[in-house]
């Protein structure tokens, strides 16, 4: 039974996520639902006696009080079993507190219907909402990933990159040495083969890239550059199948040849010192997320690199789950991984921990690296990453090998971060050239992309994207 001082101090705290006050058990079937949304969630109070603002007032409790209770407990599936308690405020009224834990089987229903709770406000599940409760429910143990397939065997397998695995997590100390190198009891020990049989995880995570082209058409990368700050008008854009591994490296190597990279040497140092215009390590770190993460049952999904002139994306398909928001992303959170089969291999390899400090290390070496916060998106059906630059950076990698001219012009353009017209540039970079050989080499990086203009004739002006 609460105490009339912790009775007091819940009062006094206001109603939330987890606590509900209501002036009496005339609203017992408005309570009900919202008792339907502590199980649904962490669990929680329901405190008949109490009014909205938190005030004390009690209720007469009679013996048939408690038994219109126990009839509408009974309306609940599963079956609750709450601990009820009453509260003695006053010689002749009492309150009444109902508590209940999160349920092992969700979602839990009152009266054929399920409710969720946001903030204090209770309201009905949709049937997206209560499908995907109910699916999150079996996730431990009917999920995509830990089924098994047919017609794939072990020679379909890299068994290179198995091995790699295991040699890491050897050498990581994240696995003791299984004493054999034989692919079978490799897979066996990382959970990968269920009674002889090869599981979905093993496919994603090794299957050679030929065996992709007809099965698990999911298993794909989308790359794409584009010329402008929208998908308008494309200057690269292709796909690769393959097991993750792959596609991470040809994501890495995308990144490699089509990111930015502006360069300076220090006043106190003779070696130039290249600085790309996104960090690569939280852009591995988003990509392996991505690929880990993202929902394999999606058949039309997949990995999307998009590089804008003012941006630069990364989305996987699928949704976040276990009630985690964008927002809980950037605060410590639990690791309750959408594939645990295919996270156990990539912690095992290095690529990943298990305290869910994913998203946390992209944020931080991100904000290190000079450059605002990424922003995570939910929307429809697929989670995006975006980065933004401080301002442009100088390319000085390109699909053609630049001259030393050109390179300044874009050093130039880069560091002054606004429009310039030609008599600007060509005062600037003092070289003993007619402008008409600037403008030249300007007519060529904007071929290439590397620089847009803005008017016409004299009145021309430019600027890095």
């Amino acid at each position: 039974m609460l105490t009339l001082p912790q009775l007091q101090n819940l009062a006094a705290s206001g109603e939330s996520e987890t606590l509900e006050f209501k002036r009496s058990t005339a609203e017992l079937k408005s309570a009900m639902q919202t008792l339907s949304t502590f199980l649904n969630h962490r669990g929680g109070c329901l405190l008949f006696g109490v009014e909205d603002d938190g005030r004390i007032v009690g209720q007469t409790t009679a013996a048939s009080t408690l038994h219109d209770i126990a009839q509408e407990i009974k309306r609940f599936e599963p079956s609750i079993q709450p601990e009820i308690s009453l509260t003695p405020v006053s010689d002749t009224h009492n309150v009444i507190a109902i508590t209940v834990g999160k349920s092992a089987v969700r979602p839990c229903t009152y009266n054929g219907k399920a409710y969720k709770r946001i903030g204090n406000t209770t309201s009905e599940l949709s049937i997206h909402e209560y499908s995907q409760m109910l699916f999150e429910h079996m996730h431990a143990t009917q999920r995509w990933e830990n089924q098994p397939v047919e017609n794939w065997t072990l020679d379909m397998l890299d068994h290179n990159e198995i091995l790699i695995t295991v040699e890491e997590a050897i050498r990581r100390g994240r696995m003791e040495d299984p004493g054999t190198r034989d692919i079978t009891q490799l897979l066996t020990g990382l959970n990968l083969i269920k009674d002889n049989a090869l599981l979905r995880a093993a496919i994603v995570l090794f299957g050679k890239p030929t065996c992709f082209r007809t099965d698990f058409i999911q298993c794909l990368l989308r790359v794409a550059r584009f010329q402008g700050n929208d998908k308008s008008e494309f200057l690269d854009n292709r796909q690769f199948r393959g097991n993750l591994f792959a596609l991470l490296q040809h994501a890495e190597q995308f990144l490699r040849d089509n990111i930015p990279i502006a360069g300076h040497i220090p006043e106190d140092r003779m070696a130039r010192i290249d600085t790309p215009k996104y960090p690569f390590i939280a852009l591995r770190e988003t990509l392996i997320n991505a690929l880990c993460h993202r929902d394999y049952t999606i058949g039309g999904g997949g990995v999307d690199v998009a590089i804008y002139a003012d941006k630069l994306e990364i989305t996987s398909a699928g949704i976040l789950h276990f009630g985690l928001t964008p927002q809980q992303l950037y605060q410590p959170h639990s690791s309750r991984p959408w594939n645990p089969l295919i996270a156990n291999a990539l912690y095992r390899r290095g690529m990943i921990e298990t305290w869910g400090r994913g998203t946390l290390k992209i944020v931080e070496t991100t904000v290190n690296a000079g450059l605002p916060r990424p922003e995570i998106q939910e929307v429809a059906g697929s989670v995006t990453v975006v980065f933004t630059p401080i301002r442009p950076a100088a390319p000085q990698r390109t699909t053609r090998d630049l001259t030393e001219r050109q390179q300044q012009i874009l050093d130039l353009l880069a560091s002054e971060g606004r429009h310039m017209p030609l008599r600007e540039i060509v005062k600037a970079l003092k070289l003993e050239k007619t402008p008409w050989v600037i403008s030249e080499d300007l007519a060529a990086l904007k071929t290439l992309g590397l620089v847009k203009s803005q008017g016409r004739g004299r009145g021309a002006t430019w600027r890095v994207p």
